[in-house]
């Protein structure tokens, strides 16, 4: 019996080739997603759409600012959205090139900021007074002069991240250190994920990328920020949140104030005002007093008296009562 369940070469033969004539969509294989256990920190798509949305946003923003500062068009253009792990990052990045360390309060990390050099020559050309539209490449590293000029590009760029981010959260992005070699760069380990933006930055002729790598972790943390952020307002308040509301105002003070809104007098007047003088003041008798609350104009009516007591006396119609 057990040598009958032996099977033969052809039988294995015939086994393997009926096996590659299955459709590659039958193949549990061609199904699996590999994951990368050394990653725990990765973040969900629907998430990484909601950044990619975030810094389109930015992208629009910083190329106004951009124009203003350089008084020159400016288009920057969000390329992609995309996680990878420090070390592919930073592999990814030129060298020599022109790169921030960027604190993240009041978060604990750090995000890195790079600008290519095809782009940093140029503006610092265009910072000094040239045109900068004219494509040309260098490979030096930048020195300390020309660092100390692009810090005011650089509190550009950071302003509009920061304006960027504050419906999510108020993250204040901050400088904290400078460099050239991207293999120098020890503020993460190398495995762990970072989320990196690349966008262009165009001028004329002249083009360049600009990179973002932003901790995955920390993008975690604020993954209840980001829904919150898209999700869908209800309508209408309930009785519950209106009786809340009511509570919480309940105890606000109004200002009521009745005022004759007639002619005014200036200072120069007013002094050079002598006994016996009549000022007209221009206001019927019949004429409605005006309202206010808060210094908002909210009703009409008249001064009137309740007892010992002023009133006023809200009319519905300013010709009727």
């Amino acid at each position: 019996m057990a040598s009958d369940r032996v099977l033969s070469q052809d039988e294995i033969d015939s086994v393997f080739r009926n096996l590659q004539g299955t459709s590659n969509e039958d193949d549990p294989a061609r199904k699996a997603q590999p994951y990368d256990f050394r990653r725990p920190d990765r973040i969900a798509k629907d998430q990484l759409r909601a950044i990619h949305l975030l810094h389109d946003n930015f992208a629009r923003s910083l190329a106004s600012s951009l124009s203003a500062y350089l008084r020159a068009y400016v288009m920057v253009n969000l390329i992609s959205v995309e996680q990878l792990s420090f070390l592919e990052f930073s592999q990814c990045l030129p060298a020599p090139t022109c790169i921030v360390s960027l604190s993240m309060r009041p978060f604990d990390g750090n995000a890195v900021l790079e600008l290519n050099p095809t782009m940093v020559f140029p503006i610092l050309e265009m910072l000094l007074g040239g045109s900068g539209k004219t494509p040309y490449k260098v490979t030096r590293e930048i020195t300390e002069i020309e660092q100390s000029i692009l810090d005011g590009l650089f509190r550009i760029i950071l302003h509009d991240l920061r304006e960027a981010w504050s419906p999510i959260s108020q993250i204040n992005f901050a400088i904290e250190a400078h460099e050239t070699e991207p293999q120098l760069l020890q503020i993460l380990a190398p495995n762990e994920a970072v989320v990196t933006v690349g966008m262009e930055i165009r001028i004329g002729e002249v083009a360049g990328m600009m990179n973002l790598g932003i901790p995955s972790i920390i993008i975690k943390m604020l993954r209840q920020k980001f829904d919150q952020q898209w999700s869908v307002r209800k309508s209408e308040s309930t009785e519950e949140e209106q009786a809340r509301i009511l509570r919480l105002i309940k105890p606000a003070q109004l200002k009521f104030d009745a005022r004759l809104q007639g002619p005014s007098l200036t200072v120069e007047q007013m002094l050079g005002l002598q006994p016996d003088d009549v000022v007209e003041f221009d206001f019927p008798v019949n004429r409605p007093v005006n309202l206010l609350i808060n210094g908002a104009l909210k009703f009409n009516g008249r001064i009137v008296n309740t007892g010992r007591k002023r009133a006023f006396h809200i009319l519905v119609d300013q010709t009727e009562d």
